[in-house]
Formats: C-alpha cells, structure tokens, sequence
C-alpha cells in the first residue's frame, strides 16, 4: 500500500506518540485516573469523540485483566472541554476470555459541580489469541491511491472555527466525498478516506476507537453544515491492524428527526477488516 506523501522522516512507535502521551491516565488509586484532555484533539471547542473514547479505552485496559477492546459503547452525555477530567472505572465481570467493565468521564463546571461526559460498557479480550478463520462478505472500499486523494491543506476547514485535531492526523480524503468542500455535495451520506496519525504512529487497537470517529461528517455530503455531536458509539475492534495506513469507510442511510447514523468500517494495510461502528449523531437542520 503507498505511504502517505506527507509521511514524516522519523516515525513515532506505538507507546511513545503524542497520541499515547495525550491518552495516558494516571492512576490515583484503584479505579480512579486522573488526565488532563489535550486542546489538541479539540473540533472548535469540543474534545473529539473518539480520542475521548480512546482516553477510557485505556484506563479501562488497565483495570481489566485482559488487553485489547472488544467492544465499546459510549453514551456522549455532555461535550467535554480541554483541561482536568477524572476517569473512575468498575470491573462488571471476568472471564476466561473476555472481561466486562464500565468507566465515566467526569469535569467540572463553573460552578465546581462534578459533571458526567461520557459513560462507558465495554468487554476486552486478547485479539492475538483469536483464530484466523475469516468468512465475510465484506470488501474494502474503493478509495484511489493515496496521493490522489485531498488532505485538510488542499480545501476548507470542516466546520468554521479551529479544528485543531487535523494538525494531528494523516486524513486523505476520497475525491468522491469532498463536493461538500466545493459548494456541490453528493446528496450521498458517503466519506471515505485514507487514515493515520500526523507522527507516523501505526495503528493499535486503542487508536482504531480514534479512526472511527475522525473524519468529517457524512452530513457534509447531504449538505448540512455545522457541528455534528456524537449521542451513541459502538465500536468492535476485530483484529490488530498491519502496519501502515487504515481505509475508512462511513455511510449513512437514514436522516430522520434530526438525528442520523454512521456506519463505519476499517481496513488495514492487509485489507482485512480491523474495526467497524455505528454511531447516532445529532445534526441542525435548516
């Protein structure tokens, strides 16, 4: 697969990128972690919904006896902003193979009220132990080559305001899904893209819960405009990506009420299919 033409001459490894530096908890005491959200992974003002899923990814993986996400489902309760948070976590159940645990993310208000951002059930397993029998129907998508595909310099910002979370990703966008960009969107609730981290960082489990929920809206592409805020997300890692650069699909089939779905798949440098997710966003209409 090519590599991205931006590719910088001395990549990050996994454990030592400001992905992992930016996702580390401390731990306080059993089940409770302390992080302060980087202003990094913030679109306009808000803390990006996937590095904060990715933030409990990791507490969680460390009060849990087993190492990889499995499934995670997040309930987004209120935007989070940069600065202090406190992850509290709780074993629900241990097994053999898998184990089960919960984790909220807590901030505080202007009034010093502790307040809930996002609650979490999850179950984690070991995805090296899991059998290579693979039978799907499942295809990777249909991007062009990489260089023939547009980054965050070539056009508009998502949305109006900082978006600072671009300066930390590899995003290449399919020139099928970029008419928003130009004034004619598709009408087709469509983004595809190449993916990565800005630092050359290959891909871990814990940044696949990142690359679900990074790409612009595929409201952008049925030509709303604005901040789209994520209600639920699921997400099911389904192996551990190869090395190099992730495809990412979204699609949406249904807008009604003012809500919408986004349906996600991941695909490694192998073409196999590392993770997928749905999500329930919120969009203004009108």
């Amino acid at each position: 697969m090519p590599e991205a033409a931006s590719a910088p001459a001395v990549r990050a490894l996994i454990g030592d990128s400001e992905f992992d530096r930016d996702t580390a908890v401390t731990r306080r005491e059993p089940g409770v972690y302390d992080i302060d959200l980087s202003a990094g992974w913030t679109i306009i003002s808000a803390v990006n919904g996937g590095y904060l899923l990715a933030v409990l990814g990791r507490a969680l993986a460390d009060t849990l006896p087993h190492p990889d996400p499995f499934t995670v489902s997040a309930h987004y309760l209120t935007a989070s902003q940069p600065g202090p948070a406190v992850v509290r976590t709780e074993t629900v159940r241990t097994g053999r193979t898998l184990s089960t645990g919960q984790a909220s993310l807590f901030q505080f208000d202007d009034e010093g009220n502790e307040v809930e951002r996002i609650r979490v059930l999850a179950s984690y397993g070991d995805l090296g132990t899991l059998p290579d029998d693979v039978r799907t129907t499942a295809t990777p998508p249909p991007i062009p080559p990489l260089e023939r595909c547009f980054g965050a310099e070539d056009g508009p910002a998502p949305v109006d305001g900082s978006s600072a979370i671009t300066e930390r990703l590899m995003l290449k966008l399919d020139p099928a899904t970029v008419g928003w960009a130009l004034g004619a969107p598709s009408g087709k609730g469509e983004m595809r893209a190449w993916f990565g981290l800005a630092d050359g960082r290959d891909a871990d489990p814990l940044s696949l819960l990142l690359a679900v929920d990074a790409l612009p809206p595929t409201a952008f592409e049925l030509g709303l405009k604005g901040w789209v805020p994520t209600v639920e997300l699921t997400v099911h890692v389904r192996h551990r990506p190869a090395p190099g650069p992730l495809r990412v699909s979204i699609t949406t089939r249904n807008l009604a009420g003012g809500f919408l779905e986004e349906d996600a798949e991941v695909w490694d440098s192998a073409d196999r299919l590392v993770a997928q997710s749905r999500q329930l966003a919120r969009v203004r209409l009108g």
